[in-house]
Order: structure tokens, then C-alpha cells, then sequence
């Protein structure tokens, strides 16, 4: 898979040597309260990343590291559970110091993955509840609230969104 580049960031497919960043990254309780948790044990990251990196050829899931331009580990970025006309995207984390603009960048640029590399019509994707800054930016970003449970809710993004999107930040693209 190829580098997805940005204006200050890219997207470069996660190696074998990124196990340590992930972890360390996924190990931050504040990051990472809405997610799924995970073991403090480099071994089984390395596992679990190398059988992840499998998938990955197979055309099943994707997972990122964002970098910036001059190749600093900024944050992760999934993309899985690919269905016939949509993707979701996820496990998204970006560290503390980042530039305040990782986000958005990142955002639009998986999107732009999953609609324009990948051609899916649509996205979707669930936020844990009480996760209200993840929400608030989806929904920002014209998402919208398709169902939920107790844990989640459950969103849809489509493309038309996302190109009226692009217009609104496309100071943040190339």
C-alpha cells in the first residue's frame, strides 16, 4: 500500500517497527478510554500487528501511522470492516503534542482513502458514548447519527458529505 500524503501529514501504512509507538500510544489511559483496551506487552503487539499486517495484504483492513512531513509518529488511524458499499474507520489516536491541525488532516485524509482509493460510496463507524469531542467532530464533519445502544452511537458519512467537507477545509489539503 502507498503513502497517502498531505499538506502537513501523511498516512504510511503501519510496519512491524511500529509496534513499540502503537502500544505506547494505546497505553494512554486519557487517549484511550473509548477504545478497546490492550495488554502492556510488546510481544503480543508484535504478534497481533504482524497478523494485522496480513490483512492488510489480503485488502481487508488498513492501519496508518500519521506522520508528519518530516517523518514524526503523530498518531494511528484504521480503516476496517469493509462492507460492500461502505467503510468504517477508527482507533483513532493522535498524540498530545501533535499540531492542533493532525486531526482534521487525518480525517480528511482516511476519508479520502476510503472514498477515493477505496471508491466506497459511504462510511460509517461508531463513537462510545461520553466520547463528546469524537462526536462533536463527526458530527461536524456532517456525520449523522444513525442508531445506538448503550455503549455507542452509530454513524453514517457519506461521500457527498465528505466533498462538501473538502471545500470547507480544503486549506488542509495539497
Amino acid at each position: 500500500m502507498k503513502l497517502i500524503q498531505g499538506k502537513n501529514i501523511n498516512l504510511r501504512p503501519a510496519r512491524v517497527e511500529d509496534a513499540e509507538f502503537i502500544l505506547g500510544l494505546r497505553l494512554q489511559q486519557h487517549k484511550t478510554q473509548y477504545l478497546s483496551e490492550v495488554e502492556n506487552n510488546l510481544a503480543k503487539q508484535l504478534a497481533w500487528l504482524k497478523s494485522y499486517l496480513q490483512k492488510e495484504q489480503q485488502g481487508l483492513e488498513y492501519y496508518f501511522v500519521i506522520e508528519s512531513k518530516q517523518h514524526e509518529n503523530l498518531g494511528l488511524v484504521r480503516v476496517y470492516d469493509l462492507q460492500p458499499n461502505s467503510f468504517c474507520w477508527g482507533s483513532w489516536l493522535i498524540k498530545d503534542d501533535a499540531p492542533k491541525t493532525t486531526a482534521i488532516e487525518s480525517a480528511l485524509l482516511v476519508n479520502e482513502f476510503g472514498f477515493g482509493e477505496l471508491g466506497y460510496k459511504q462510511a460509517h463507524f461508531d463513537v462510545r458514548k461520553g466520547n463528546e469531542r469524537v462526536i462533536a467532530f463527526h458530527q461536524r464533519f456532517g456525520a449523522s447519527i444513525t442508531h445506538e445502544d448503550e455503549l455507542n452511537y452509530y454513524f453514517n458519512y457519506k461521500h457527498e458529505d465528505c466533498l462538501q467537507i473538502k471545500q470547507k477545509y480544503r486549506r488542509y489539503l495539497n
